[in-house]
């Protein structure tokens, strides 16, 4: 099995398809393994399957230390909703934990097979035979295997290679992201919470980073003019502070102890009816780029891997059809979140005082009836066991 991609969802499944007893390779463009950006949440969904490559306990322990997750008032900082870790755990058997997505990527790849990652390789091509999958890579030289898994991301090369060039859909919001030294703000935070906070035109995500020593701050707005998606580019602070001007005290104190900021452009991209050709299939962003606002790109870049581990492994000796397996096992799911994250888009940068109002009244009210175990209607998401002995589809 050669996986083209080293970031998360690629060197989880490399994990989970070594663990089922299938030889694996890996293949990054890059001289390294490293990851882009910062935080990544991590809920009940994935840490399943972290648990079941047998990371989990890394993974915790450099994680941010948080004992509650809440959603606030933008101008207030009143406490819409609230849901502790523990009340978390007993309800889907495993709380989630948030992480530097470069200490995330170390502790999943140190627990690759040795000898099994080739860096430096990027491939410009993929095909697929009766028997044989190939990859070709820049310098020319050839990969074949049962095989071949495209995890290389939003802008992957290999599902342009089956499918053709996507066709990104403009969002009209930007992303902003920092992290600040959390010494630089003590006493700001109100709490040391996972907290989001909704405001007319905007969202903010706050939460800590190995241990309390970071904090990831992440800003969504609406902007219907910056329309580039690199995550690399670098923005002028006071352009975050002039945006959330008006927002909660404690806010702007952290925004103005953020010394770099990045800026992209939120771009949307509709479920792909196919992810698979004969022998070549793809996972993570290369199969369903998603918008951030469940916090479930990497979460299901990491079911991705489970789930094709189990199929292949379940139809080890007709890899094709292990492939079908995984495609109607995960497309469905896959589709729903991404579906699911558009939505909740809207409902997070809504304009109208009376929208927003009837919508963190409604956020209220079902937490406290006990209508809503998780995230504003989203249970389903979190609770979902990749892992589990019947997950694939017939």
């Amino acid at each position: 099995m050669a996986i083209i991609g080293g970031g998360i969802g690629g060197s989880t499944a490399g994990c989970a398809l070594a663990q089922a007893g299938l030889e694996v390779s890996l293949h990054e463009a890059a001289p390294e393994l490293k990851e882009i950006g910062a935080g990544v949440a991590l809920h009940p969904n994935a840490m399943r399957v972290l648990r079941m490559i047998g990371v989990e306990d890394a993974v915790r322990r450099v994680a941010g230390h948080s004992e509650y997750s809440a959603t606030r008032n933008w101008r207030t900082g009143r406490v819409i909703s609230k849901i502790s870790r523990s009340e978390q755990a007993a309800t889907f058997g495993l709380s989630g934990a948030t992480v530097h997505r470069a200490d995330l990527l170390d502790v999943i790849a140190a627990a690759l097979p040795p000898g099994s990652v080739t860096l430096g390789t990027r491939c410009t091509s993929v095909r697929s035979h009766e028997d044989v999958a190939v990859a070709r890579l820049e310098d020319g030289r050839e990969i074949e295997a049962d095989v071949i898994i495209g995890a290389d991301g939003i802008h992957s090369r290999v599902r342009a290679e089956l499918f053709g060039p996507d066709d990104p859909r403009f969002t009209g919001k930007v992303c902003y992201r920092s992290v600040v030294p959390t010494d630089a703000v003590r006493g700001a935070r109100p709490s040391t919470d996972n907290t989001q906070w909704l405001g007319p035109h905007g969202t903010v995500v706050l939460y800590p980073l190995r241990g309390e020593e970071l904090i990831n701050v992440v800003c969504h707005y609406d902007d219907e003019h910056y329309r580039h998606e690199s995550w690399v580019n670098e923005c002028d602070r006071r352009e975050v502070l002039d945006r959330y001007a008006g927002w909660h005290e404690s806010l702007l104190r952290i925004f103005e102890a953020g010394n770099t900021w990045y800026k992209w452009a939120l771009y949307d991209r509709d479920p792909i009816p196919k992810w698979t050709r004969e022998r070549v299939t793809v996972l993570g962003d290369a199969a369903h780029p998603m918008l951030p606002y469940l916090g479930q790109g990497a979460c299901q870049a990491i079911e991705d891997g489970a789930v094709l581990a189990r199929a292949l492994s379940t139809e080890r000796d007709d890899p094709v059809a292990g492939l079908a397996r995984y495609e109607r096992t995960r497309r469905p799911r896959a589709s729903s979140v991404v579906l699911a994250a558009r939505e909740r888009g809207l409902s997070n940068h809504l304009s109208s005082p009376i929208a927003a109002w009837r919508r963190d009244l409604t956020i209220a009210l079902r937490r406290r009836l006990g209508k809503d175990r998780e995230g504003r209607g989203a249970a389903w998401i979190p609770e979902y066991d990749a892992t589990a002995p019947d997950v694939l589809a017939s």
